[in-house]
């Protein structure tokens, strides 16, 4: 759940970082319960302020506008719980998935489908897993822990950034990038290919072996 406004702040902040000069809409994976809505206020503000943006930018035709906002509903997801996190990683999911908190799952999860950089094919493939929040400076100020048995990356240029993953990972597709993240576990590389096409960065840990298993 949404702990106060600042942190929906800072991580609707963090997630504004990658759509650059991209007007969106945020869609919540958050069941709407009554003792949480004051917490959603400002995220609710937030949120229409974008709607109005992309809505009512440079173009000609209202209508024309009103659809091209509608377009971006579903570009990114912010979660709170495990479930929303399984479908949000789906083939079906979003290209960027944001938590507000640490996730336990009992299964194994798989990251999988094709997205692009804010949501719009023209842009390059690219998916992201943050798994943090960040003050005004996007100086980390909070990192949550995601535990599964295993989690397979089968998207392309996927990051995990900000946050600890808990199992071993599996790498079944180019451009993975670790980021200012740890994973507390192995990660297999289905390919050599893929493996040399991955980035640990140098603040980055993994606590496990990093080897190729085909």
């Amino acid at each position: 759940m949404i702990r106060d406004d600042e942190q929906a702040e800072k991580i609707l902040s963090g997630i504004l970082d990658d759509y650059k000069n991209t007007p969106m809409i945020i869609v919540f994976g958050l069941k709407r319960r009554s003792k949480m809505k004051r917490k959603l206020g400002l995220a609710a503000v937030i949120v229409l302020g974008l709607f109005l943006l992309a809505a009512c930018g440079g173009g000609n035709g209202t209508d024309q506008n009103q659809e091209e906002a509608a377009d971006t509903v579903t570009t990114a997801s912010i979660v709170s719980e495990e479930e929303e996190f399984r479908q949000a990683i789906s083939e079906d999911g979003t290209w960027i998935i944001a938590t507000l908190n640490d996730l336990t799952f009992e299964e194994e999860l798989v990251v999988e489908g094709t997205f692009y950089n804010g949501g719009d094919s023209e842009n390059e493939v690219y998916r992201k897993i943050a798994a943090y929040a960040q003050d005004d400076e996007r100086n980390v100020t909070d990192r949550y822990t995601i535990t599964a048995p295993q989690m397979t990356i089968s998207s392309p240029n996927t990051r995990f950034q900000g946050g600890v993953f808990e199992g071993d990972m599996v790498i079944e597709a180019n451009g993975f990038t670790l980021y200012d993240a740890t994973v507390e576990g192995n990660i297999y590389f289905a390919s050599e290919e893929y493996q040399e096409s991955a980035e640990i960065t140098e603040d980055s840990e993994v606590t496990g072996e990093m080897e190729v298993q085909e």
